[in-house]
């Protein structure tokens, strides 16, 4: 079951490649969410109430509902419902994603040992040079934002790669992964929603 969890979600990476709306983006950011409760839960070896809480709190209500929830806000205030029209086009973008995930797989597989999920590690990297190149490629400030989302996805299955026998590890990760979320959606989302449009054309 969780092998299932984990191609879905791999393929939630692949259709950030392959879309142009933006509020796909943030459904995927969503359904992302879903995916890591599902994959912590079937992960854990012990869990317990504490546990439960944190990827309770983490996955289900902090990425499924309120950064989601916060993105829609963004997006409905800086009246864009597309990537910028000078963005990469999606046909290339998927190219770098595809070759990104063979990186994944051939940096995961050398770093292969009995501490290291390789499967969890591949997601890694790959959800990691997925956040990169929605930012690099993509001009809108709301895109960046969910990059770095995708970013924290990652972080997400760095802990789990390294302690899914390790719950505290994992507590610890979760942490810091709500603590970045608050601070980018904080000062990046919501003080500059007014300001998507401005910022968007002072790069080009």
């Amino acid at each position: 079951m969780i092998n299932y969890l984990i191609v879905a979600f791999a393929l939630t990476l692949i259709y950030f490649a392959s879309t142009e709306r933006l509020i796909t983006y943030i459904n995927l950011i969503r359904l992302q969410g879903v995916l890591l409760f599902g994959i912590a839960l079937f992960e854990l070896s012990e869990i317990n109430l504490i546990n439960l809480l944190f990827i309770l709190s983490e996955t289900l209500i902090f990425k499924t509902f309120m950064m989601p929830l916060l993105l829609s806000r963004i997006l409905r205030n800086s009246d864009v419902t597309k990537v910028h029209r000078l963005a990469l086009p999606a046909f290339y973008i998927l190219l770098f994603s595809i070759l990104s995930l063979l990186i994944s797989v051939v940096l995961a597989a050398s770093m292969l040992n009995n501490f290291i999920s390789v499967i969890y590690m591949t997601t890694a990297l790959y959800a990691m040079f997925t956040g990169l190149i929605l930012i690099i490629t993509h001009r809108l400030i709301i895109s960046h934002l969910i990059g770095f989302m995708v970013i924290e996805n990652a972080v997400f299955f760095f802990s789990l790669a390294i302690g899914s026998k390790m719950p505290m590890l994992i507590n610890i990760g979760i942490l810091l992964d709500i603590f970045a979320g608050v601070l980018i959606l904080g000062f990046f989302g919501l003080r500059l929603r007014s300001h998507t449009n401005e910022l968007t054309k002072l790069k080009d």
